[in-house]
């Protein structure tokens, strides 16, 4: 099957890259201190494109996926799973439905397509994927710091951008500490606390007590698997509790709502397996009236434009972790880096697609492999 313009696949290319970051980024799971991933390109044989990139980590802590392994299993299974006719992102995930997981491997070239499909028709992506407005509110995420007067400066640099959410990370022992400082600092800003999977069911009543910092939802406090323990914990908290290592699939994000332990879903397109199930996530969502916002995984330019159009939708009610592209780089790999206005708002590009370019140049820099497929 062939696209609708009848363009077929000349190519993948996939570029490895490390670009280093501003600020170590830690949270639970571990420190960051620079963003390695691949950026993929799909070619077809007119020399239309398309964008996507990886947002898998260089380490199985997140989830077990990891960048290699991303790389590894687009090798040995994805790209030798489809042909030069697969420029549809349903009909490519039909293609490789018979790979179990690795949802991130998968969305960087589902997301690819999506780029390339809106180009097409010369649309923006986020009108394209049925974007209500040109923007997304964003509020920003901030790594666990080495101590709480740095957290408070990071905290007023990013309310005085103009931010309109502050989540910060939280591990067992400092969650207290953290919130605390917060909350004598800043009575009314809108908070959000990020646990990563740190807490076990057996924290419930530690948990509990995080109600007095007037929280507008607490985020994934038990391990991905815990949907039972986290439907509890729902029940005994004030806070609303939001799922996002636990929502890998709208299945999952069903059973999540059906057993009432998904009050909040955060959706992270590269964590889901790209755009298709993003929206199935979000509409499910919406007509069960939970609420949903647009997690960001420190995305390049080229990831961070996937987000952006996802944040205009319709039941996106929350601040999405959408920042500016020098939130985490000094330099992006994009020629016109993404820019956050004082209203705590970020624009979708009229562009087609994602709205914007590599910088070639600066991306050939930073580029420490590279590989080609030639499809047909």
């Amino acid at each position: 099957m062939t696209s609708r313009h009848g363009e077929e696949l000349k190519k993948i290319t996939l570029y490895g890259i490390r670009l280093p970051l501003v600020h170590p980024f830690r949270t639970s799971f571990g420190v960051e201190r620079e963003k390695y991933t691949y950026i993929v390109v799909v070619e077809t044989r007119s020399g239309e494109h398309g964008y996507g990139e990886c947002v898998a980590g260089q380490q199985p802590r997140y989830s077990y996926e990891s960048i290699d392994i991303a790389a590894l299993v687009l090798d040995k299974y994805i790209i030798p799973s489809i042909d030069s006719t697969v420029t549809n992102p349903e009909i490519f995930m039909e293609r490789v439905g018979w790979i179990k997981g690795h949802n991130m491997a998968k969305a960087s070239i589902e997301m690819a397509l999506w780029d390339l499909n809106a180009r097409l028709e010369g649309e923006p992506l986020y009108r394209y994927i049925g974007g209500v407005r040109r923007y997304g509110e964003v509020g920003v995420s901030i790594g666990i710091q080495g101590d709480t007067h740095q957290l408070l400066r990071r905290i007023a640099s990013f309310l005085d951008q103009g931010y309109r959410r502050i989540k910060v990370k939280i591990e067992r022992g400092l969650e207290h500490e953290i919130l605390s400082a917060i909350r004598r600092e800043y009575p009314d800003i809108a908070l959000t606390a990020d646990a990563n999977g740190d807490y076990m069911p057996s924290d419930k009543e530690l948990l509990t007590g995080l109600d007095r910092y007037g929280l507008l939802y607490l985020e994934q406090p038990y391990p991905w698997w815990s949907l039972k323990g986290h439907a509890e914990l729902a029940q005994a908290m004030e806070t609303p509790i939001c799922l996002d290592e636990t929502i890998t699939s709208r299945e999952v994000a069903e059973e999540a709502m059906d057993l009432g332990a998904a009050e909040v879903i955060n959706i992270k397109p590269g964590r889901v397996g790209g755009l298709l199930e993003s929206l199935a996530i979000h509409d499910e969502a919406m007509e069960r009236g939970v609420p949903v916002w647009i997690g960001g995984m420190l995305e390049t330019g080229v990831g961070r434009g996937f987000n952006v159009a996802l944040t205009t939708l319709p039941n996106v009610k929350y601040p999405s972790d959408v920042s500016a592209s020098n939130r985490y780089y000094e330099k992006d790999i994009v020629e016109e880096p993404w820019e956050v206005d004082s209203q705590g708002r970020i624009w979708a590009p009229e562009k087609p697609g994602i709205g914007v370019e590599i910088d070639w140049e600066y991306l050939e820099k930073i580029t420490v492999w590279r590989k080609e497929y030639r499809l047909g």
